[in-house]
């Protein structure tokens, strides 16, 4: 070999070396996280923040109603979705121009670690805590209710609670959890967990049936779900936002079929009338709608689609 066939031997060697050598240094672990789960919209002249709370795994299998496996399989699949499905919980931020109101708080800490983000997403989205005037609860299931305190403490220390007094009088009574089974007896403790510290301070004020609740904002009964499940409506300058709550909690199979229920219905009958009643004027009339359970950020419009109904999700947009 001659010292010219060397000195190129030699050349290419230190090059394939610097190449991989560059490749490595290029590299990065993966991240694996989302970016801060907020999502922001006007409704006439009221700002809508949608708040992640995170998301857990539903085995939709063992608690879906009123459906077959072959039914939920096959709805699933027509979804990119099989058992069990990631799902998310949502809470929404009101901003009315003189009331911040927050509804619902997610899970806090009773649900595990994919969950309890609520607070740390309402910060990133540029509010504090303390700013919060009024929390509105649409019923007191534990992922609602959950963000409400901290080992006693309130986490939102400046805020008012409301929320149905039939929820309350159901929720909040040690002799309703004592009659309880005993598979559902922590639903009770963990509602009185998280209301009794607003309790105590006189921070929590129940309402009655259908009322306006702060210019902009008004309460609508949805029993069903539970006894007194609540729908929240939002209007300013003709335009209407509506907040499910658990009025559904699967998409894939509960808007091509409304029939189908969970288990954790109250009442499933008036439940599943409940929900057939605001599809189709949510479908109707062409407001916004959003699901606390729905896709993060979980707020879109309804179509009717043969006997069933088609979510069409809000488009993404910037604001000025």
């Amino acid at each position: 070999m001659t010292l010219k066939d060397r000195l190129c031997s030699v050349a290419l060697a230190i090059a394939v070396t610097l190449l991989f050598s560059v490749a490595a240094e290029a590299g990065a672990p993966q991240q694996k996280t989302q970016a801060p789960g907020y999502y922001r919209l006007m409704v006439g002249e009221i700002e809508v923040t949608a708040l992640s709370d995170g998301t857990f795994s539903m085995d939709v299998g063992k608690i879906l109603t009123n459906t077959t496996p072959k039914q939920l399989d096959a709805a699933l699949a027509r979804a990119f979705l099989k058992d069990p499905v990631e799902t998310s919980v949502n809470g929404f931020l009101i901003n009315t121009g003189s009331k911040l109101v927050l509804i619902d708080t997610g899970a806090g800490t009773l649900f595990g670690p994919t969950l309890g983000k609520l607070l740390s997403n309402l910060q990133a989205s540029g509010y504090r805590p303390e700013q919060v005037d009024e929390i509105y609860i649409t019923h007191m299931h534990p992922d609602h209710v959950g963000g409400l305190s901290a080992d006693g403490k309130l986490s939102f220390p400046n805020a008012i609670v409301r929320a149905a007094q039939q929820e309350a009088d159901f929720w909040l009574s040690k002799a309703h959890m004592d009659a309880a089974p005993k598979d559902r007896k922590d639903g009770y403790q963990a509602a009185m967990n998280m209301l009794n510290p607003y309790v105590s301070a006189g921070k929590f004020k129940p309402f009655s049936g259908d009322t306006e609740l702060v210019p902009g904002i008004r309460a609508v009964a949805g029993p069903g779900h539970t006894a007194g499940h609540t729908l929240y409506v939002i209007e300013s300058e003709g335009q209407k936002f509506v907040l499910w709550g658990d009025l559904m909690h699967v998409a894939a199979a509960q808007f091509a079929d409304p029939s189908v229920t969970i288990r954790f219905d109250t009442d499933s009958v008036m439940a599943t009338a409940q929900r057939r009643k605001v599809f189709a004027d949510a479908a109707e009339h062409g407001y916004w709608v959003a699901g606390a359970h729905l896709a993060f950020p979980g707020i879109g419009h309804l179509r009717s689609a043969g006997p069933g109904y088609t979510f069409v999700p809000a488009n993404y947009g910037a604001l000025n």
